[in-house]
């Protein structure tokens, strides 16, 4: 049997965690990866005396990278993908994805406008039968979605994380946090968007 995959490293799991979310307080920092904010700020510090991340001050401020750490980041996730000998089944698994986006792009659309006696609208959620009706389609998709993470996470472990932040988007709107499909810091959409940057970072691909 193949060996699995090693575990990304800490460090390299909150420096590629910032390529992919932008400029991010240390909250969401641990949010997103995972890992107990003690051990997500130690390693943010460890990061910046490195020259790799920097703190910028202020509301709109946060963690973020150097053109260094942009650097590093990109050289070391193709260490990684190369020394899992995953490339090929994250490549598949990203034309996967690209089957699906479309469709998740329209759903976003979908709860965000609905059309009321012909006229298309900002979707306010007072229509539950709607409202129900999107979420089934979202549903839906996420089971197809699920397929598409599990390979990627048994390719690439860290790739399991999304697989946890979609289920937990979805959930969060199903119990009446409507703004958890598409206008939240951890909305389905931002995770899913965020998928989509990691995934063409690892793969060495230029967004267009």
């Amino acid at each position: 049997m193949p060996t699995p995959p090693l575990p990304t490293s800490a460090d390299l799991l909150v420096l590629h965690t910032l390529r992919c979310i932008g400029f991010a307080e240390l909250a969401r920092v641990s949010a997103v990866t995972g890992l107990p904010e003690p051990d997500a700020e130690s390693e943010l510090i460890d990061l910046a005396v490195a020259g790799l991340v920097t703190r910028v001050p202020g509301e709109f401020g946060g963690w973020g990278l150097t053109e260094a750490g942009r650097v590093a980041d990109a050289e070391r996730i193709a260490a990684e993908l190369d020394a899992a000998g995953a490339r090929s089944a994250v490549a598949a698994a990203y034309d996967d994805f690209l089957v699906l986006n479309p469709e998740l792009l329209d759903l976003c659309s979908a709860w965000q406008l609905r059309s009321v006696d012909g006229v298309v609208t900002q979707n306010d959620h007072a229509d539950p039968a709607y409202d129900a009706r999107i979420l089934r389609l979202f549903t839906d998709f996420d089971r197809r979605a699920d397929a598409v993470c599990g390979r990627l996470s048994a390719a690439l472990p860290r790739f399991r994380r999304y697989r946890v932040r979609l289920a937990d988007a979805l959930a969060r709107a199903g119990s009446g946090a409507p703004e958890r499909l598409t206008d939240d810091v951890e909305s389905y959409h931002t995770v899913w968007f965020q998928l989509h940057e990691d995934l063409l970072v690892t793969l060495g691909i230029p967004r267009h």
